[in-house]
């Protein structure tokens, strides 16, 4: 229905804009034939008023014609001479109208009924000589009937040509969004995998279709993303729950209370857990993106044990909160693997602010720097969520972490400048 209602819009707005298109050009063209037309019946007016007036001059103190054997020309033209006719046959239904024309004395136009009257004053010495004509503008103006009539049909029928031509191509033009949009729904029940893959756009549907595999090749990475965060909670939360579990089967069949240092190992391992899980749904959700990253730092040191050594002031265009949900983990992980110091440095390489999470730990093996980041893998006592977290965080921050192999714990966290994101 949207589809077709979009095809009637187009092709009603065609039909409109035709239309009135239509109407201007007959308009104007009519205008023009008009005044073609009345400065054709004036040419002719003047040119019978030109041959009769060189046939009148003056003999014996008389006005006379020097010749005048056409009839048809005495039904058409009339000489008058002193207010007198000497020639030519008037009708009775305009001789008024000629007599009026004939005592004005100058040359002038006049109308009556379908006639165009036109007199014209002859120099003659001591005589006042008009000769008049008259124009039949019935041909005329059924000429302009024709014309008018001509146009409108042939406007008509453009209207009608020109709101066929755009269904046609409204219609092949839509036909490729109605098809995406049937395979979209057939995608969605069967294969929500697939793409449109329109190849090489050629118009703007081309475009739209380049941009919605776009958008669903984002949308699909979002899904598989949050499934693959899902499980990782899943499985991390759940081993110190069977780990609690355990504990209190065996000490309801023992009959011995759980040992508290136990239930409080695993629920600090479960807030720990559950703290990372809201950093990073906080991150994704804060606004702004620009913070101090010592007073960041000092937010995600808190009452740890750790040493500083920033610069004074260092802008990075990351918001706050997103820069404490990264460094809190790696913090984390720092204590946990520590054998007594933890520190943080901070390196500024013009367009970019690189910090250096430091402990005297083991460190990473070097073939491990990079399954560090994957859900589950720890090399201690941890639940193996903090630095998959870190690096989900990071990501969508457009923020680098990697973990370093140098004999020691160090993983390094290259946030943007502030100057450079300006």
């Amino acid at each position: 229905m949207a589809v077709t209602g979009f095809r009637s819009r187009v092709v009603a707005l065609t039909v409109l804009i035709a239309t009135a298109v239509v109407a201007v050009l007959v308009v104007v063209s009519h205008v023009l034939l008009s005044r073609v037309t009345d400065a054709d019946a004036h040419d002719l007016a003047h040119a019978r008023a030109e041959a009769v007036a060189a046939n009148v001059t003056a003999k014996g103190g008389q006005v006379v014609l020097t010749e005048n054997g056409s009839e048809a020309l005495d039904e058409v033209a009339w000489v008058y001479a002193d207010g007198r006719l000497i020639d030519g046959n008037v009708p009775a239904r305009m001789a008024g109208r000629v007599e009026v024309l004939a005592d004005s004395g100058r040359s002038q136009t006049a109308s009556v009924g379908d006639y165009l009257l036109y007199a014209r004053r002859v120099p003659v010495d001591g005589h006042q000589v008009m000769v008049i004509v008259r124009v039949d503008l019935t041909p005329y103006e059924t000429s302009e009937q024709r014309s008018l009539t001509l146009s409108l049909i042939l406007g008509g029928l453009t209207i009608l040509i020109a709101g066929g031509i755009a269904h046609l191509v409204v219609h092949r033009a839509l036909r490729v969004v109605h098809e995406m949009a049937a395979l979209a729904d057939e995608w969605g029940h069967h294969e929500p995998g697939r793409r449109f893959n329109l190849g090489v756009p050629r118009d703007e549907f081309g475009e739209l279709g380049q941009t919605l595999d776009r958008l669903l090749e984002r949308v699909d990475n979002a899904l598989a993303d949050e499934r693959r965060l899902t499980d990782e909670i899943a499985h991390e939360l759940r081993t110190p729950l069977t780990v609690l579990r355990g504990e209190a089967q065996l000490a309801q069949l023992s009959g011995e209370p759980v040992p508290p240092k136990t239930v409080l190992s695993e629920v600090d391992r479960l807030d720990t857990a559950i703290a990372a899980i809201l950093r990073a749904a906080r991150a994704r959700a804060d606004e702004g993106n620009l913070c101090d990253l010592r007073s960041a730092a000092r937010r995600a040191i808190g009452s740890r044990a750790v040493e500083v050594t920033f610069p004074a002031r260092t802008e990075v265009a990351v918001a706050p909160d997103t820069v404490v949900s990264l460094l809190s983990p790696l913090l984390d992980n720092g204590l946990r693997h520590a054998r007594s110091h933890v520190w943080i440095t901070a390196r500024d390489r013009g367009d970019s602010i690189v910090v250096d999470v430091l402990d005297d730990g083991p460190g990473f093996d070097p073939a491990d720097v990079e399954r560090v980041f994957e859900a589950g893998v720890t090399g201690g006592d941890g639940y193996g969520l903090g630095l998959p977290v870190v690096r989900r965080i990071a990501a969508s921050a457009g923020v680098k972490v990697r973990a370093i192999a140098d004999g020691q714990g160090h993983v390094e966290v290259t946030f943007p400048a502030a100057g450079a994101a300006t």
